[in-house]
């Protein structure tokens, strides 16, 4: 397994060594034994309560089925589905209004209950649908089936239900963690096209509120004095060799109050403030110069923009964003900056970004036209993009170690003492990170849902193994009625058949729904357009796994019935 999704994110496994837990093993040992002592004496205690003579006509009997009311049982199905609507509602539609990680239990809870409910329920009513249907339930020895089926039916319920719960979690989980996986490793590569990102803020006044303790605190004389120089500047002042970088791109983002999120987001502003009410709408936005973007752009490796002297063009990836600075360009497609109109030049946002991450998070910058003119006090920030000047990926760590080791970096050092304002992101850290988070979760996501899987099909054909063997006499008494040996096998394939797609067909219904919620939770991380890949990967592992013990139950009870 670590090995598998070692691979999966082309992490680097010079250094893997197989750990082997004795303190699990001795754990696992004693739980087992435990299980064990616990089955031996509950069914010390049910055998000793039987008869003799029940004991020896056990296989002759069908198991008592309570519920033979077919119309109480139709009722609860109808009421079991009503249920399953709301909850599937609750995790789709109702996710951003209605539900609340309040209510996330109760609804979990009453998934699992309309589970068991609506097998309960089948197990009383199809049958009987079956029996009114006369050219299916005559054909061949389909009645035989499905009395097979109804036989054991109190005790299937249940096994039934927790399986199509673990077939769930399994199809639910492979296919976000996958799609996860995907998303991540494309969004890795996108986001991260060159191999340093510097910024620091400009025009640092000479005191500040701090947020958390509301103390006012001091910039130094060194500070304000280096927020008003250029990137390039600070780094030669500060012992940096700029031939460490080539491709080197530097820009000004600037913020004014005349342009603020709610000045842009106005034309749905109510909608906006009952849906997202902590929103900040007064935080002013960034806009960048169109040529100075197009550089960036230019070296990233993206789409570069043309504007009119009155258009504007807002750039946004992050979703949720997105989709509301989408409907208020619609509803509102101009904005006013240094008193003149300037209008959309595109009714939607545009892909683009300056910041490199792991996933898209630009919630919005705005492009202007190079003939705005900003003063020197509306400058936010200086934003660097380079490469490093290097051929391998030793002397590319060498110089990134300029940036991140504050031990031996003279870089570094003399930022420090100064208490200069600058930070970086780089290629190399924001991989390392985003594959160690990345790597742990697809871990235990592959890891539960496979074993959730081979757990559901272990206890099927467990359970259809067992039956056949108890069912020896009855499939005897077949082949004396004459029953041709072609159709006593069809039988038993269709009725394993049957035990192993009912739970799976419910677990497929409760994971289309599952699945759309997951992906709503990571649709930070993970892409909806990267999920029928794993979807189908996912129906790729299920069948594999879950089709091999299909038939080695079916061949295993076709060797026990002869």
């Amino acid at each position: 397994m670590s090995i598998l999704v070692g691979k999966l994110f082309e992490a680097d496994m010079s250094n893997f060594t197989f750990v082997f837990s004795k303190d699990a093993c001795i754990k696992t040992c004693i739980y087992f034994a435990v299980m064990y002592v616990a089955v031996m004496v509950f069914n010390t205690i049910t055998v000793s309560r039987y008869k003799l003579i029940n004991l020896l006509t056990a296989t002759k009997k069908n198991e008592e089925v309570k519920i033979k009311n077919p119309i109480v049982c139709i009722i609860i199905f109808l009421i079991a589905v009503a249920i399953l609507i709301y909850c599937y509602y609750e995790v789709t539609i109702g996710a951003n209004t209605t539900l609340t990680q309040e209510r996330m239990p109760i609804i979990v809870l009453l998934g699992i209950v309309s589970t068991v409910l609506v097998f309960w329920s089948l197990s009383g009513f199809i049958l009987r649908i079956v029996q009114s249907i006369k050219k299916i339930y005559l054909k061949d020895v389909n009645m035989f089936v499905l009395r097979q089926l109804n036989n054991k039916i109190n005790t299937t319920v249940i096994s039934m239900s927790l399986i199509c719960l673990m077939l769930f979690m399994t199809i639910s989980i492979l296919s976000s963690s996958l799609s996860l996986n995907s998303t991540m490793r494309k969004d890795m590569q996108e986001m991260t096209p060159v191999d340093i990102n510097l910024y620091k803020t400009a025009n640092l006044p000479e005191s500040y509120q701090d947020p958390y303790t509301g103390e006012t605190k001091y910039y130094t004389e060194a500070q304000i004095e280096d927020s008003k120089k250029s990137m390039e500047q600070t780094l030669i002042e500060n012992g940096f060799d700029m031939n460490n970088f080539k491709d080197t791109v530097e820009i000004p983002v600037y913020t004014t109050s005349e342009l603020t999120m709610g000045d842009l987001l106005k034309g749905i502003g109510e909608i906006v403030k009952t849906q997202f009410p902590q929103l900040k709408y007064d935080t002013p936005e960034e806009i960048i110069k169109i040529s100075d973007y197009n550089k960036i752009a230019r070296l990233y490796g993206n789409e570069e923009y043309s504007l009119e002297d009155n258009q504007f063009i807002v750039l946004c990836d992050f979703d949720s964003m997105e989709s509301l600075r989408n409907q208020a360009l619609k509803e509102n497609d101009t904005i006013t900056l240094k008193g003149k109109e300037y209008k959309a030049k595109y009714d939607e946002c545009q892909e683009g970004f300056i910041d490199m991450s792991s996933s898209h998070i630009n919630t919005g910058i705005i492009l202007v036209p190079d003939n705005v003119e900003f003063e020197e006090s509306e400058k936010e920030r200086t934003f660097l993009a380079a490469n490093y000047n290097a051929k391998t990926e030793e002397e590319k760590e060498k110089i990134e170690e300029i940036f991140t080791d504050a031990n031996n970096s003279k870089l570094y050092k003399n930022v420090l003492a100064k208490g200069l304002d600058f930070e970086g992101m780089t290629k190399i850290s924001i991989i390392e990170s985003s594959v160690g988070v990345a790597t742990m979760v697809l871990f235990i996501a592959i890891y539960l849902g496979i074993i959730f899987l081979i757990a559901s099909s272990a206890i099927l054909a467990l359970k259809q193994l067992t039956e056949s063997s108890d069912n020896k006499e009855r499939y005897m008494i077949l082949r004396k009625l004459g029953v041709d040996e072609k159709i006593i096998n069809k039988a038993l394939f269709k009725q394993i058949g049957l035990f192993f797609i009912f739970p799976l067909i419910l677990a497929i219904i409760h994971s289309i729904f599952g699945i759309q919620f997951v992906m709503e939770l990571m649709s930070v991380l993970a892409s909806s357009e990267e999920l029928l890949p794993s979807i189908i990967a996912t129906v790729a592992v299920m069948g594999g796994i879950y089709g091999v013990y299909f038939l080695a139950t079916y061949m295993g009870s076709k060797n026990i019935i002869k």
